[in-house]
């Protein structure tokens, strides 16, 4: 019924659509592109909503900055989103 985001044991503030794209990335090493579900569910059909996920996924970066040097939530520039998990 609701998620939690906690940083190295903290919770931290993050509205539902970043945390519903967290849990479509962090599971799978799938590029999510406009065209997944992931980004439907997301209201990323349109252009502006598009850039309205750009902005969440940055701000992702920015609360999961320093978490972990085991992933990180990577650009595949002119598809879209994954998040990589270092071997």
């Amino acid at each position: 019924n609701s998620y939690e985001l906690r940083v190295k044991g903290k919770v931290v503030e993050a509205p539902p659509k970043e945390l519903e794209l967290l849990n479509c990335l962090a599971p799978t090493p799938t590029v999510f592109t406009p065209a997944t579900s992931c980004w439907t569910r997301c209201g990323a059909l349109s252009t502006t909503a598009q850039r309205t996920i750009d902005v969440h996924v940055k701000r992702l970066r920015e609360k999961l900055a320093g978490a972990s040097d085991k992933w990180e939530l990577k650009t595949v520039w002119g598809v879209g989103y994954k998040f990589e998990v270092r071997q």
